[in-house]
């Protein structure tokens, strides 16, 4: 595995014990946010906010990130703001502090995205790229593996002890911190242009974009209208008769399928291209949304999660591969953040319109629509013609 080099492994080792830290608490925070009073309504638009508060960020500073020519401050910032969050949804349970505290984790997120995909794509070969990205997704959700399990083990002895969890998640975050300093900047082309005048002048580059950029965009951002967050499956599992252990414990299968299949799976697209492989994963995420709107039983949930986890493998590395292959490599945070930024008011819309539909009209109804609308998006994908896909 020589394309995996020294700086793919510090960057992947960051990502796990931030993913460690982060979904430590991610299973039980539909649960920790009902305990102190929110609505099924408020967590999707608590959801909504904080994953458009870091799209909007992720294509500002990708764009800060080229046109600065560094890379290594904004993935160190960036993880730095993600860890010292996690402490402070545990000592504020006002809605409004809360807000507060989640949205400075996104910032967080926001903030290093897109110079720490760009850094990726510099490791990396247009015939590796694949390879990479699985190989860092493959990294970054074993720690959405051991995260959870350690949560799991707790809450056995501590039962609804969710707020201790807040702070003990604050020592990953702390390594993560640590590894960082071991990352430098290296081979990153500078350029005499001024930096970006306002938040919002990554927006431009939806215009100075090539074509197959745009094609590709609006395929995955069709998609992202009908993405909302992982909340409402773990809702979802809940309401079909799960305890709080045994939904962290399919959220930790689910992890668990993400990982093994992350790698692999980016070894393939290389293989037979990306565009295969994502629509792939889309149908395999259609079959989800419509299984769970049928399934009754625990065992149905755990088959209908290991789906979930092919899904992911096989399309949140493989996209970002995907972009970075058809945009300009002085561009490619840029590019990349872009796209997370009009993702993210995607799955604001999404998450928020999850919430509503629930409430208004029950679950079933909400993942019927959603598996459903997927004959849509692969229609789309399946029509993109084979020029659009390569640089």
């Amino acid at each position: 595995m020589t394309f995996i080099t020294r700086t793919v492994w510090i960057l992947s080792l960051v990502s796990l014990c931030t993913d460690m830290a982060s979904e430590m608490l991610y299973p039980i925070m539909p649960i920790y946010l009902k305990s102190i009073g929110f609505s099924i309504v408020l967590i999707g638009i608590l959801e909504g906010v904080a994953e458009a508060t870091a799209g909007l960020s992720k294509g500002y500073f990708g764009k800060r990130s080229d046109l600065t020519g560094k890379r290594v401050p904004f993935v160190q910032f960036g993880y730095a703001l993600s860890a010292i969050s996690k402490p402070m949804m545990g000592l504020f349970i006002f809605p409004v502090w809360i807000f507060v505290a989640r949205t400075i984790d996104r910032f967080g997120k926001g903030i290093r995205t897109g110079a720490r995909d760009a850094i990726l794509s510099d490791e990396a070969s247009p015939s590796t790229k694949g390879k990479v990205f699985g190989f860092h997704r493959s990294m970054d959700t074993l720690g959405a593996v051991a995260g959870p399990a350690f949560a799991l083990l707790y809450l056995y002895y501590y039962p609804e002890d969710y707020k201790t969890l807040f702070f003990i998640a604050f020592v990953p975050g702390l390594i993560a911190i640590g590894c960082t300093i071991l990352l430098k900047d290296k081979n990153v082309i500078k350029t005499d242009r001024k930096p970006a005048p306002s938040f919002f002048s990554f927006l431009k580059y939806w215009k100075e974009s090539p074509a197959n950029y745009r094609s590709l965009l609006i395929g995955l951002l069709a998609f992202a209208l009908f993405n909302s967050s992982d909340v409402f499956l773990l809702l979802k599992a809940k309401e079909t008769g799960l305890n709080d252990s045994a939904i962290i414990g399919v959220y930790i299968f689910y992890n668990l399928v993400y990982v093994l299949f992350a790698f692999p799976l980016g070894i393939l697209a290389d293989k037979m291209g990306f565009r295969r492989m994502f629509i792939f994963g889309i149908i395999i995420f259609g079959l989800v949304y419509l299984g769970m709107s049928f399934n009754e039983n625990i065992y149905g949930l755990f088959i209908i999660f290991f789906l979930y986890g092919v899904y992911a493998a096989a399309t949140e590395g493989i996209s970002k591969a995907w972009i970075s292959n058809i945009s300009d490599r002085q561009d490619t945070a840029t590019a990349i953040g872009t796209y997370a930024s009009f993702q993210s008011i995607c799955s604001l819309i999404a998450s928020s319109l999850a919430g509503l539909i629930w409430y208004q009209f029950g679950s079933n109804a909400l993942f019927l629509m959603v598996g459903g609308a997927m004959v849509i998006i692969v229609a789309y994908f399946s029509r993109l013609p084979e020029e659009s896909l390569t640089v």
